[in-house]
């Protein structure tokens, strides 16, 4: 097939090392053409969020509406949606276009531990985008949240959470669980028939900023292009890993830093 456009809706990072600009750079290193609608702009380091501007719902639409009349989509992944109303314009706009592949990045606190969504937002995203989504993409909290239950403690109660999620309307789960601890960082892939332990060990390292972004933007620009969603998560996961390794190798910011998105390139 040609080379893949995904398109990234999501919010900007000033310090580049999540949000749109981690999405951009994650679909150029897996061969990916990259669009972008910028859903917020935040005022953003290293070492933490200070102002957050979301632009009206309309305006968000519109460069929706741009970019599906012109370009093809493969796959579109959805990141910070800052407030109710462009959740709202957002999966109608999703409604209208229909693209095949959706995966939803469920971002509701930064690494820093600013909140990035509203409380109004969090439901509106459960009922209203959980049931557009090809594949979810949650931390424990992230879950916990949307299911309105303590955080899973454990891969039995990560299971269930992920069956809890895919019967609100999502066609697949990828519960992260890299706050369980522990030496590994075993994730679970929950669809409709399935329940996958996909293994992954835990990167030692202290520049892990953008990992949700980068994993759920990885997972999109492999989608169109892999057999599977497992197939794409794994591969996502293996990148995602290189490239926390590589991360030492970047001098960014005095806080958490970024991981090396262009860590076979450079």
């Amino acid at each position: 097939m040609p080379i893949a456009n995904v398109l990234t809706i999501a919010g900007s990072d000033s310090g580049g090392g999540a949000g749109i600009q981690a999405d951009l750079k994650t679909f150029s290193a897996l061969g990916a053409y990259g669009a972008s609608v910028i859903t917020a702009l935040t005022a953003q380091n290293t070492r933490g969020v200070t102002a957050v501007h979301a632009p009206p719902a309309a305006f968000v639409v519109a460069q929706i509406d741009a970019v599906f009349d012109d370009i093809r989509i493969d796959a579109v992944k959805l990141g910070m949606l800052a407030n109710a109303e462009i959740v709202t314009a957002v999966a109608g706009a999703l409604r209208r276009w229909q693209p095949r592949h959706v995966v939803l990045d469920t971002v509701m606190i930064s690494k820093s531990g600013h909140a990035l969504l509203t409380e109004d937002a969090c439901i509106a995203l459960r009922d209203t985008l959980l049931p557009l989504a090809t594949l979810v993409t949650p931390n424990l909290p992230e879950a916990a949240a949307l299911l309105g239950v303590p955080a899973a403690t454990d891969e039995d109660e990560m299971v269930r959470q992920g069956r809890a999620l895919c019967a609100l309307g999502a066609r697949a789960v990828l519960v992260k669980g890299g706050h369980l601890g522990g030496a590994g960082s075993p994730d679970w892939l929950i669809t409709a028939d399935d329940e996958i332990r996909i293994d992954g060990i835990r990167v030692d390292v202290t520049a892990s900023h953008g990992t949700g972004c980068t994993l759920s933007a990885a997972i999109a620009a492999l989608l169109p292009v892999l057999p599977s969603v497992e197939a794409a998560v794994v591969g996502a996961k293996a990148y995602l890993t290189d490239a926390l390794r590589a991360s030492g190798q970047l001098e960014v910011g005095g806080g958490v830093g970024p991981v090396h998105h262009f860590h076979r390139w450079w």
